[in-house]
């Protein structure tokens, strides 16, 4: 075993895991996880819930129960969601004192169908919040452009926010710009800036799938080249936007009052290409104040043979943007590549909800 996930720590990235089910909490893996692989946070959506719920007998007898009471499948959703959400946040709550809330988090999406509504995601985001009553827990909500308004209102409320699906460079600093305005409204409201936590997910890996599709298509010598170089030139430069927002006179003032960055958080960090090191979307993004949330396969691997050099994301700035700029030369409209993401992401999301709706439906007829 390496040391890899230690040394990430040492590094100033925090390592989640992207991924929960009842039987990862009722057996103790989770709070095991938090000792032996360094795990400090836990990030959630509707395709690890539904896949969840598909597995085994845990949710059974929680769903009898539900039955019996005759509760619409779209409150038992989130009554069981809710409640594993609340055992991870318990789980993980020694991590969030220890690190002054920093960490020890827990993330839970909003409804998914409501990604291009901004008035309904806010409500649906207080209601998540009043559901759990967990400190060390983030809302999850897709950085869409009407997500973008629902996010600085909801962090105006004083709830910490996990923004999800993020793609582009230009959506990423629309993101931040999102936050800054949330925590100018939670200030104007009274709100401790302090106990606000925020995360930018950066998705990584997706981004490589499409454009290496896109290059492959292209087929000339040049677009080989850059197969495979995308995601992490694109990561890269969104931490070098980071740097130069949190460093901003702006912000400056904000931190004054006791407000902590919104950290970039590497989204999709499993590798889906076998020709590509299991590990790569870890140890290509090492960065200071950064998250790497990793699902179960990924954070194996990095435990068992990643390699952590320290910081391997500033030097890059020159080399990632030469990436882009020639990826543009040999054809491809990396606009429309995050376009395409963008969507694609929430329709997926979508389906698993809508999955998830449909397993429970016939669980909730089946065992009430």
């Amino acid at each position: 075993m390496s040391t890899a996930l230690k040394d990430l720590a040492e590094a100033g990235q925090s390592v989640w895991l992207d991924d929960i089910s009842r039987d990862r909490l009722r057996t103790g893996n989770l709070a095991e996880l938090l000792s032996t692989h360094h795990v400090t946070g836990v990030t959630s959506n509707p395709s690890i819930f539904d896949k969840a719920l598909a597995e085994g007998d845990a949710y059974d007898l929680q769903v009898h129960e539900l039955g019996v009471r005759g509760v619409s499948v779209g409150e038992a959703v989130r009554l069981l969601t809710a409640y594993d959400i609340r055992w991870a946040a318990d789980t993980l709550r020694p991590v969030y004192e220890s690190t002054e809330g920093v960490d020890g988090r827990v993330s839970l999406e909003v409804d998914p169908r409501l990604a291009r509504e901004t008035v309904r995601t806010v409500a649906e985001a207080k209601s998540l919040w009043w559901l759990v009553d967990r400190p060390n827990l983030m809302i999850k909500i897709p950085a869409t452009v009407e997500g973008l308004p629902a996010i600085t209102q909801v962090l105006g409320l004083g709830i910490s926010v996990n923004v999800t699906l993020i793609f582009s460079l230009e959506r990423y600093r629309a993101v931040m710009e999102a936050f800054l305005e949330g925590l100018e409204l939670a200030r104007e409201n009274g709100y401790d800036l302090s106990r606000i936590q925020s995360v930018a997910s950066f998705f990584v890996s997706r981004v490589d799938s499409e454009v290496d599709k896109r290059l492959k298509e292209i087929g000339t010598p040049r677009a080989e080249e850059l197969l495979g170089r995308a995601a992490i030139a694109n990561a890269r430069l969104a931490y070098r936007d980071y740097e130069e927002v949190f460093s901003s006179e702006r912000w400056k003032s904000l931190a004054a009052e006791g407000a902590t960055p919104q950290r970039p958080l590497w989204a999709s960090t499993g590798v889906k290409d076998p020709a590509y090191s299991d590990t790569r979307y870890v140890t290509e993004l090492i960065a200071p104040g950064t998250v790497n949330t990793m699902p179960q396969a990924t954070l194996d691997a990095t435990a068992d043979h990643g390699e952590v050099t320290g910081d391997t994301v500033r030097a890059g700035y020159d080399s990632a943007q030469a990436d882009l700029d020639a990826l543009a030369e040999a054809g491809v409209d990396l606009a429309d590549v995050t376009r395409h993401l963008e969507e694609d992401g929430v329709v997926k999301f979508v389906d698993s909800w809508e999955s998830l709706l449909g397993r429970l439906t016939m669980k909730l007829d089946e065992l009430s």
